[in-house]
């Protein structure tokens, strides 16, 4: 599993630069950060030859000529002079990056960093479960603060600054996506069916929240989810506009006969670490249930129109209807899934490495802890889940400032929830004052910033970035091509099979050869 994560960007004081332009900085800033440390590849560019991004699950492709162009992912966005200077500026002026701005790099943790959609994006490397899910995702705040505070401290570039959310407000959006390995044999109907009602009412425990409702934010009042106003439709392949419930982008970044990749576009940007810890792992045990058939099925009248009157109704008081004809709340619906869910770990242990080793346990009694907390007191979980934590501090201010919902201030606040700067996040400084639990450390966090996952293909693809960084040429999530010396052939490296390049298999090459043509001879004689 993984996470993709496109920051809000904003430079405050100019409106020289478009937002692509400034995103570009970030890239670059951080390319330039990292020579200061062992990842000597920060500029390795990313390898586009088995991206596919208008292909469907269902069984057909959109036609490019049909396709919104923000869905074209599979080549390198092109900068323009237009979108450099909107009102006449010019890069030169300000002496930094006058060349082609950097809109790609492969980090040495095994990560992404690059432009997508006008936005700095950040993928993060493929992990085996929910804890490194969140701990790798939370590693990408920290190379997304690195890159801001490397701008900030160069003369004559404007000041950015980044925000983990998805909005502005002003009828924008952008994405937090979710990614999970499956088998390919499960039909993708069965996704259909046993997800929709669970991701309809998951922003019980993982919405980040919200000042505003509608697309535009001018609806007064706040609501659980950052992204529930934005989705249109139940099932598409479109993730920019008519945006679906379930995504059918069938891009599996792996072996396409055995694997897919499901592509889940409705979560929130989680900053809180027990919201993005229940989104990962509970996610991950209700696939499990799709695998094995024993996925609950619920389907409600008007999913689309339930996933938004769920998100709005943050006292939780809101009755559903089902398509036969039944009355249920979102929370007895979480319910249904977590008995569900703790039935089938009972019955057949967790299945796949996204729960095993007893993340499932885990999962299982945090989901439980916080229903049962939702149903009695939804405030005693400020410390835990993010729109309650978020909630609870609006609602101070509100009251020492005597502040309807539809105060300006209010939406002030929910910006400054999201910076990622923690002298000025408001959710950082909850978290330095230990009013929000942590279920990662701060000092594992930061050593993911540098290393990758032992137990996935990602340690290979990281390693490779920090060993023989110079001679990478190019590298995706399933390839990564060397520039040999003295050769003018390229050697490129398969990586589809996710759970190979592991540190168990290739870590003993990488510490015994650290010559690149030794290091590709003995990993291709010994098929790691």
């Amino acid at each position: 599993m993984g996470a993709e994560t496109e920051y809000g960007i904003h430079a405050p004081g100019t409106q020289e630069f478009n937002a692509t332009w400034l995103s570009a900085q970030v890239v670059h800033a951080y390319s330039r950060e990292t020579s200061h440390r062992a990842s000597a590849g920060g500029e390795t560019r990313w390898d586009y030859t088995d991206e596919d991004p208008l292909a469907d699950a269902r069984g057909w492709s959109m036609p490019r000529a049909a396709a919104d162009p923000s869905q074209l992912t599979d080549s390198e966005p092109i900068l323009t002079a237009a979108q450099i200077a909107l009102e006449g500026g010019d890069v030169g002026d300000h002496g930094w990056n006058t060349g082609a701005p950097m809109m790609n790099m492969v980090l040495g943790n095994g990560a992404r960093l690059y432009v997508d959609h006008a936005h700095p994006e950040y993928s993060s490397p493929e992990v085996s479960n929910p804890l490194d899910a969140v701990r790798w995702d939370a590693a990408g705040d920290l190379v997304a603060l690195a890159a801001v505070r490397r701008i900030a401290a160069t003369p004559g570039m404007p000041g950015i600054n980044l925000y983990k959310n998805n909005t502005d407000n002003k009828s924008v959006s952008y994405g937090s996506h979710e990614n999970y390995l499956m088998p390919r044999s499960v039909p993708f109907k069965d996704i259909v069916s046993g997800l929709t009602a669970f991701f309809v009412t998951r922003a019980l425990m993982c919405g980040a929240g919200r000042v505003g409702r509608g697309q535009d934010g001018s609806g007064l009042g706040f609501q659980l989810s950052q992204r529930a106003d934005f989705f249109e439709a139940e099932v598409g392949l479109e993730t920019t506009i008519r945006r679906p419930i379930i995504n059918t982008r069938d891009e599996p970044h792996a072996t396409a006969t055995k694997y897919r990749r499901l592509h889940v576009i409705i979560g929130d940007a989680n900053l809180c670490q027990v919201s993005n810890f229940l989104k990962f792992g509970t996610t991950a045990l209700v696939l499990d249930m799709i695998e094995q058939g024993s996925a609950p099925v619920i389907e409600f009248a008007d999913p689309v129109a339930t996933l938004q009157a769920v998100s709005h109704d943050w006292e939780l008081k809101e009755l559903h209807l089902l398509n036969n004809g039944e009355l249920v709340s979102a929370l007895e619906v979480q319910w249904h899934y977590l008995h569900a869910a703790k039935e089938h770990c009972a019955t057949n242990g967790s299945s796949h490495p996204e729960t095993g080793d007893g993340h499932s346990a885990q999962v299982l009694a945090k989901w439980e802890e916080v229903l049962t907390a939702l149903g009695e007191d939804p405030m005693s979980l400020a410390g835990q889940l993010e729109w309650v934590a978020k909630l609870n501090l609006l609602q101070q201010y509100r009251l020492r400032d005597t502040m309807d919902w539809d105060d300006p201030r209010l939406g002030l606040i929910d910006l400054q929830w999201s910076d990622i700067r923690p002298e000025k996040g408001l959710y950082y400084k909850l978290l330095a004052h230990g009013r929000i639990e942590r279920m990662v450390s701060d000092e594992s966090i930061a050593a993911a910033v540098l290393q990758p996952p032992t137990d996935t293909r990602a340690y290979f693809r990281g390693r490779c970035i920090q060993n023989f960084g110079p001679h990478v040429v190019g590298a995706s999530w399933d390839s990564v091509i060397f520039e040999l010396p003295q050769q003018r052939s390229l050697q490129r490296v398969s990586t589809k099979e996710p759970l190979r390049g592991t540190e168990a298999l290739t870590g003993d090459l990488f510490r015994t050869h650290t010559e690149l043509p030794d290091f590709l001879a003995a990993l291709l004689a010994g098929g790691n």
